[in-house]
């Protein structure tokens, strides 16, 4: 199935929240990344395949040369990325080939900023690429506040106990759900006296 690009800009600008809340140096960008005319096919719906489709082409015998068609497909994998700047794991179908371009670029995010539009042709690579692209402008438009060092330091020691807290808290309810109570050893009185009697009388048979 095939469609047109002009439809499939259409899709990721809803998809994203609309014209309205896009910004216009990404709808801009979108709009030119893709020609009107251009006819893409409906299996770049379903993921990042960076430039990587189905090949056709003859298979030809060895001894009388003849020619058959057949097709050589991508080799797709479905992974799980995570996104810095979403904060979450994106499931996305990937080539090996694309797999190898975003760890060299250092990551998902990273590999969606510097691959211009004209590169990505997949619907999904456009959509998390506009995503991606509105969150990191409006990230930058944001004020940043800087505390002093005194609460930083004291910040950072909350943080601490807060761990630390966390991590007691999960121990007790490990040893809570796998039924464990502290072992407390009594020494009872005479209870060396009666060691001592019991080795004497075993020196006293032999």
């Amino acid at each position: 199935m095939a469609f047109r690009s002009n439809e499939m800009v259409k899709k990721i600008m809803k998809k994203i929240g609309g014209e309205k809340n896009l910004d216009p140096g990404v709808k801009e960008s979108l709009k030119k990344c893709l020609p009107d005319s251009k006819v893409v096919m409906g299996r770049a719906q379903r993921g990042i395949f960076a430039g990587r489709h189905i090949q056709f082409g003859n298979q030809v015998s060895e001894k009388g040369g003849n020619k058959t068609r057949r097709n050589w497909k991508p080799n797709v994998q479905e992974k799980r990325l995570f996104s810095y700047i979403l904060d979450r794991h994106i499931r996305v179908k990937v080539t090996t080939h694309a797999l190898r371009c975003i760890d060299k670029a250092g990551g998902i995010d990273e590999y969606l900023l510097k691959t211009p539009y004209k590169k990505m042709d997949t619907e999904m690579g456009l959509l998390w690429k506009a995503k991606i692209e509105n969150m990191y402008q409006e990230l930058g438009n944001m004020e940043v506040v800087f505390f002093p060092q005194e609460e930083e330091t004291n910040l950072a020691e909350e943080f601490k106990e807060m761990r630390i807290q966390q991590r007691v808290a999960r121990r007790d309810a490990r040893r809570e759900a796998n039924g464990w109570c502290p072992k407390i050893e009594q020494v009872e009185e005479g209870s060396e006296d009666v060691e001592v009697v019991h080795h004497d009388e075993l020196v006293a048979n032999s």
